[in-house]
């Protein structure tokens, strides 16, 4: 193209700013900010457009963007089309990119982070199957890993709003309850993910990505005089960006931004002081109303309309809103009588002067779909307006996000009126052939038949949430019960759709005039707002519905039981659990569910009835089988913990963390070598696995091999760099080569990553207790009993230290402490409390110990 000539769209963005009128004042306050310095006290950096829906936000700010441009200044606009943090950086990233600034690094890392996020939710899924990090009986290496763990992993996800509907679960929690679960599920994650910064990136994704979105944001910032940001709707994204947004402008939590970054927000409502009330000095108010009539009557003559008539009709109808003004303005009447009866409808009055039927009637059909895409619209209007696209593009209330287009929210609203009182057969039957062509389309995606896959996909799930809204418009009551069983779907296979399915439901229902469909909608959404209750209380909601069969009350009770599972509330979750299995005997989820919750509660035993009781429901099933060998395993039935794995692999040879739990099974039976050989298999099979190359170091331990247990343990290492147990056993090791400062070097980053589990202390007493240094070994044995008061070893520990530091009077209670706890018959405290009762010349109560009774282990 000759560049000597204007572009298409450059001849376009110009007339539109000369058509522009109004605004005047805040347009220069705009362009007058880049006048200045940035050090200069006036500047300013951030600015805030509100005002009620219709008043020219979104035209002010596209005007500001036009400023920003003639400065010089590489822009990027985001609205209501991201639906989270990440993806605001992204939609920043592709403008910038368009203009020659492209944020590589960051592109990189959020192209990574797309396909880490899925592979979490698998592992989450893996978690519920058997922890990869779990305990072995006799190791003292801390609790099972908890539900907390995978809650941890959505609360990683939620922050700033990643994950709709987690984040109101997990702000509810006693926050060192989450940090607890999600050191523990670092471990879990490295075992699908790729490293540690990968495990970081899902655990943390604001935490990784925004940094480096920073610093490219700079480094472009650096080579121009400014660069400018637009947040637009922001009623509708601020509650998901307010947070981090602030963070990164008026902050260093994600490091500095570079002070020629200008961002301005727009939005109807005043922003939030929870959140902004500190910097608030900070911002540049910009507050809109209607138009001024100067404002009114200068844009109406820009468009050839003078006549004084003309101008009050137009002036009266609009109240003054630009957008409502634009469109009664676009075919420039020329008589009042033109605009219509003022008793008319808002709408009708939009559209007086297209005197093409057809055209007037698709301008009102292709109002009924939130979004359109041309597919859309054909399927909206008549067979006659099929090809007006385009004219239906080019009328001043349907604007492009993302893509698609939008009709503004007033001119919307008043549609939807219009069509549902005109004629109800007709409002019904168009949003019934919409319905339809959206569950054509959901059909035809290839997840369609299997539920879990569904609702992870989100084509799949774009169009179900379309046909959802549709059917409610077109007939509300039978259309509710399959919208509140979507939502509960959602709930059970992906947790994060369950807002965009409330959100569709209220929306329905306000826009169809049903009480009830709008009633739950905002309900639901409600619930899932930072002060609800959460998933939970939704739930709890659709379980109070009257008339719920018994198969669907079951069904909730189980995904109720498993989020009270998830937060650790172990009584709610156990009744939950009980009351599906009163409603439905035979429910395999449920058994497994019930199993799992006994199994972090180290109810051993009644987690192995529950799995047994799942294997005679459904003898095939590898879960009941595999959880079942676990909690043999667990409770050092190893024996027949290989029997029920050897029963999971008939059914799924290649499940690697059977495998690996099997092979654990024989190292601890001293079959070491079948132990290093199935190891190696699970590893084979997942190349990520760490916890199989821990436990491979854990059985060349056994056999005395010290270097090979040290290269595997570095190797699971190198996969997971926090990996306590790999951290905590390597330890052991040195200690046993008695390279005891490499030992307590590689046991204190264990205490770093995990300081409140009192073993991971106990070893680093032992091992000054080894080195003969005992104000050290007391210290550590003081960090241990903090953690855990109720530590016998701790306690021995303790003893043993003042015993060799002569403080034999406290060293004599800190063994009785210990015999409190061990038991009378505990052999190594009995034989060390009779070593200090001789040192105290209490000779006679040393002879009067009981007898240790053979069962205790140092």
């Amino acid at each position: 193209m000759n560049r000597s000539r204007m572009s298409r769209q450059e001849l376009i963005r110009l007339r539109r700013r000369e058509g522009f009128v109004g605004r005047q004042g805040e347009i220069a306050a705009f362009r007058d900010n880049f006048a200045r310095p940035a050090e200069d006290p006036a500047f300013q950096f951030l600015f805030h457009v509100h005002g009620q829906a219709g008043v020219g936000k979104t035209s002010l700010i596209r005007q500001f963007e036009n400023t920003a441009r003639d400065r010089g200044a590489p822009t990027a606009y985001v609205d209501e089309a991201v639906h989270d943090v990440p993806a605001a950086m992204a939609a920043v990233s592709g403008q910038l990119a368009a203009q020659g600034r492209p944020l590589k690094a960051f592109d990189k890392l959020m192209a990574t982070y797309r396909e880490r996020r899925h592979e979490a939710e698998a592992a989450a899924v893996i978690a519920e199957e058997g922890p990869s990090g779990a305990v072995e009986p006799g190791e003292g290496q801390g609790p099972v890993p908890s539900p907390g763990s995978m809650l941890a992993a959505r609360a990683g996800l939620a922050a700033a709003g990643l994950l709709p509907g987690v984040g109101a679960v997990t702000g509810a929690l006693d926050p060192r309850q989450v940090a607890r679960g999600a050191d523990r599920l670092r471990g879990l994650l490295s075992a699908r993910l790729r490293n540690h910064d990968d495990v970081q990136l899902v655990m943390e994704p604001l935490e990784a990505l925004t940094p480096v979105f920073v610093r490219e944001v700079n480094a472009a910032a650096d080579e121009v005089p400014w660069l400018a940001l637009f947040f637009d709707t922001y009623e509708r994204t601020g509650p998901l960006l307010d947070v981090w947004l602030r963070d990164v402008l008026v902050t260093d939590r994600y490091g500095p931004l570079a002070p020629n970054v200008v961002v301005t927000l727009a939005g109807q409502t005043a922003l939030d002081r929870r959140c902004w009330a500190d910097y608030l000095d900070c911002v540049a108010e910009l507050p809109l109303d209607a138009f001024t009539e100067a404002e009114a009557r200068q844009f109406l003559a820009t468009r050839g309309i003078v006549d004084e008539p003309v101008v009050e009709v137009i002036r009266r109808l609009s109240g003054g809103l630009p957008v409502l003004v634009s469109t009664l303005a676009e075919n420039r009447p020329r008589a009042a009588e033109a605009v219509g009866d003022p008793s008319d409808t808002a709408v009708e009055r939009f559209l007086k002067w297209e005197t093409d039927p057809v055209r007037r009637e698709a301008a009102l059909a292709a109002a009924l779909p939130r979004h359109l895409d041309e597919d859309v619209f054909r399927v909206a209007v008549d067979a006659a307006a099929a090809g007006q696209f385009g004219w239906l593009c080019g009328l001043p209330f349907v604007a492009d996000r993302a893509g698609r287009r939008q009709y503004h929210e007033v001119v919307r609203t008043a549609m939807l009126r219009l069509q549902r009182r005109r004629s109800p057969q007709t409002w019904a039957a168009r949003h019934r052939r919409l319905a339809e062509a959206a569950r054509s389309r959901r059909t035809d995606c290839d997840a369609d038949a299997e539920p879990e896959r569904s609702w992870a996909d989100e084509r799949w799930v774009e169009y179900r949430l379309r046909e959802t809204y549709h059917a409610l418009c077109a007939d509300p009551q039978p259309a509710l019960a399959q919208a509140l069983t979507d939502v509960v779907d959602a709930a059970e296979y992906e947790r994060p759709v369950v807002r965009r399915v409330a959100e569709s439901l209220r929306q329905a229902g306000e826009d169809a005039g049903a009480a009830e469909a709008a009633g739950w909608g905002d309900r639901l959404v409600a619930e899932l707002t930072e002060d609800g209750g959460g998933l939970i209380a939704v739930l709890t909601a659709l379980l109070a519905r009257p008339g719920l069969e018994a198969a669907e009350q079951a069904r909730i009770h189980r995904i109720r039981g498993r989020e009270y599972r998830k937060t650790e509330a172990w009584p709610q979750a156990f009744a939950d659990f009980d009351r599906c299995l009163e409603l439905a005997p035979r429910n395999l989820p449920a058994l497994l569910g019930r199993g799992l919750t006994h199994r972090y509660m180290r109810s051993f035993e009644r987690a192995a009835e529950d799995y047994a009781r799942a294997l005679e429901v459904a003898p095939d099933s590898v879960d009941a089988a595999s959880q079942l060998g676990e909690v043999h395993r667990l409770t050092g039935r190893f024996e027949q913990a290989v029997a029920e794995f050897d029963r999971a692999l008939a059914g799924q040879p290649r499940h690697a963390f059977t495998i690996a739990s099997r092979a654990v099974c024989l190292r601890r039976l001293g079959r070491h070598e079948e132990a290093l050989a199935g190891l190696e298999r699970a590893i084979e099979i997942d190349a990520e696995y760490a916890w199989a190359m821990a436990e491979r170091g854990a059985t060349y331990r056994d056999l005395g091999r010290y270097d090979l247990a040290l290269a595997e343990f570095d190797r699971a290492l190198a996969i997971n760099p926090d990996y306590v147990w790999a951290h905590a056993r390597r330890g052991l090791t040195l200690r046993e080569m008695s390279r005891y400062e490499e030992a307590l070097a590689a046991l204190g980053r264990a205490a770093e990553l995990r300081p409140d589990d009192p073993w991971v202390w106990g070893e680093r007493c032992r091992t000054y207790l080894d080195m003969e240094r005992y104000e050290e070994a007391l210290a550590e044995a003081e960090r241990s009993l903090a953690a855990d008061p109720a530590y016998a070893w701790a306690h021995l520990a303790r003893g043993v230290a003042l015993h060799a530091m002569g403080r034999h009077e406290r060293a004599l209670a800190a063994l009785d402490r210990a015999l409190e706890l061990n038991g009378e018959g505990h052999g190594p405290t009995q034989e060390q409390r009779g070593l200090v009762l001789q040192a105290l010349r209490r000779t006679e109560e040393a002879r009067a110990s009981p007898e240790p009774d053979g069962t205790g282990h140092s």
